[in-house]
């Protein structure tokens, strides 16, 4: 392979120009992964927080820099071989009609399989754990359009984790999940962190979320450049926030974590009759 250099990290970009045709999304874009972090990239709409998840993936070819896995250039690798190092989930997924939770777990084993090699004990292995890690096992013969958002992002989730890659990627892993299965599926991510060391980076909306759940935070402002990144505890500050999305808050620590707690300013909400005024007698 060629484009070897000395890694600092698994998975790195180094100044990346990305763009859908001729529409530039970032430029000079530079992000370093840390191993074995639970990394959250945040910022507003349209500053190509996915369009950089993509490109880590190698979903997307940029224009000019490059990304680096393992110490050597992505775009040197063949895909099955990225596909055995990191797991991508996208944005949005549809699975086939009719296929079962069991059936398409199982598609996860695809970058290990040959066209001489049958399915072997090892991949029935790495299905059955992938499925007991995100607690769909018992829901193995069940079609998967029968299932819940919530149950089908963790499917989703486990057809990831049977790639048996130690790094994932999370596109908006909690889109259209109401709010109850949006800390499921993240509590369910922080496990695979803390308790079976993947690195994890994902793009979320909530900064509230990304604060409780990430080690490691990168801020991304308009236009596709980095505003900061590091700490949550560090980084998180008010007039951060104001600068990258301008919305005036307080950052205040999350009473159940410590963490990080935006709190947006409140309106001035305008004189009801009957308000009872503070120098009233």
């Amino acid at each position: 392979m060629t484009g070897t250099i000395p890694p600092t990290a698994r998975l790195r970009a180094e100044d990346l120009t990305l763009s859908y045709d001729q529409r530039t999304v970032a430029t000079d874009l530079g992000v370093v992964i840390p191993d074995h972090s639970f990394t959250v990239i945040v910022g507003p709409n349209a500053c190509g927080k996915s369009t950089l998840l993509k490109a880590l993936a190698r979903m997307l070819r940029p224009k000019a820099g490059e990304v680096y896995l393992d110490g050597a250039a992505i775009s040197s690798y063949r895909s099955r071989e990225v596909a055995r190092r990191l797991g991508l989930l996208p944005q949005s997924s549809t699975a086939p009609g009719g296929i079962t939770v069991g059936d398409l777990v199982a598609r996860g084993r695809y970058p290990h399989q040959r066209m001489l090699k049958q399915w072997s004990a090892e991949d029935e292995s790495a299905v059955a754990e992938a499925m007991r890690q995100t607690g769909v096992l018992e829901l193995a013969d069940r079609p998967v359009d029968d299932l819940s958002g919530g149950q089908r992002q963790r499917v989703w989730l486990s057809m990831v984790l049977a790639q048996q890659t130690s790094i994932l990627l999370l596109d908006e892993p909690t889109t259209f999940l109401d709010i109850a299965h949006q800390v499921e599926v993240l509590n369910l991510c922080a496990d695979l962190h803390e308790r079976k060391g993947h690195t994890i980076v994902a793009v979320l909306h909530d900064l509230n979320q990304a604060c409780r759940y990430a080690t490691h935070l990168v801020v991304m402002r308009a236009g596709g450049t980095v505003a900061a990144e590091g700490d949550p505890a560090t980084v998180m500050t008010a007039e951060l926030i104001e600068d990258v999305f301008g919305l005036p808050c307080r950052i205040i620590d999350d009473p159940e974590t410590g963490t990080p707690l935006m709190v947006p300013t409140a309106r001035k909400r305008p004189a009801m009759a009957g308000d009872v005024l503070a120098d009233s007698p």
